[in-house]
């Protein structure tokens, strides 16, 4: 419940961000206005051991080459003198930053000898990472059912939208180590990528570094609560693994709030 708690209350862009970014009234929305740079952004307050700072994809523009940037620093936005331009590699030369771009395919770090863990299945409630249990419902994005679903629906089953995709949700986490450091982990639309950097200090307050770069336009904060899953998740669980398709919800005796909700909100 206090983990739950702290995550309501951090789930906010710091007001400290780059010169192209525009907050919105409740700073959960970030918009890059102009250009594809200055697009830099932090989190309202440092995480805590295991704490996901989750955000969507909400707008993209055509154009430009290059994607969302994703990451943690140990510098308090507050310090800064001027806002970095760029995530990668400006913020990241400064030290105590660890950022990556996010694409089609990411790469985790593996240390030798170390085994890759499968994904798990889709529909199961929760991530695990680490000693952490996060409801994968909340992690997971959904394009919206549409005159080609079907073409999607295999996708759609597995809960798997391309990274860079609009309404993807990209989130950032950092796991605490028995030798006193961290490993950062990235998770795209539920999975978890694995350690994608290592010997992250936790003797200094961490805060997620969001870029707003080139063909990402507009990103949504999203809040996580850690618990169990609500009544109306584990239906939505159960309704799309026995549909052929998003479009056949239509056609089910079901309120139609609770249709959108499985098809996707």
């Amino acid at each position: 419940s206090a983990m739950a708690a702290r995550c309501r209350l951090a789930a906010r862009f710091h007001h400290i961000h780059g010169a192209n970014i525009r907050l919105d009234a409740s700073h959960t929305q970030a918009t890059r206005v102009e250009s594809f740079a200055n697009g830099l952004c932090f989190s309202q307050e440092p995480l805590a051991p295991g704490q996901i700072f989750l955000v969507e994809i909400e707008e993209k523009e055509l154009g430009w080459c290059g994607h969302l940037r994703v990451g943690l620093t140990a510098r308090d936005p507050q310090s800064l003198e001027v806002v970095p331009e760029y995530s990668l590699p400006d913020l990241v030369n400064m030290g105590d930053t660890w950022v990556f771009a996010i694409t089609r395919n990411h790469n985790r770090v593996v240390v030798e000898g170390e085994e890759v863990q499968a994904r798990g299945r889709a529909w199961e409630p929760f991530l695990l990472i680490e000693r952490v249990r996060i409801p994968r419902d909340t992690l997971v994005g959904r394009s919206r059912p549409g005159r080609y679903s079907h073409i999607l629906d295999d996708l759609y089953k597995m809960n798997v939208l391309p990274a860079t995709a609009r309404r993807s949700r990209i989130g950032v986490l950092y796991a605490p180590q028995p030798d006193g450091t961290a490993d950062m982990h990235i998770v795209i639309n539920g999975e978890d990528m694995g350690p994608s950097a290592r010997g992250l200090p936790t003797t200094r307050p961490l805060y997620a570094v969001i870029d707003v770069f080139a063909s990402t336009k507009s990103v949504r904060v999203i809040p996580v609560d850690y618990g169990f899953p609500s009544l109306q998740t584990l239906c939505r669980l159960v309704i799309q693994k026995h549909i052929v398709h998003r479009l056949a919800i239509d056609v089910l005796d079901l309120p139609l709030l609770l249709k959108s909700f499985c098809q996707h909100e």
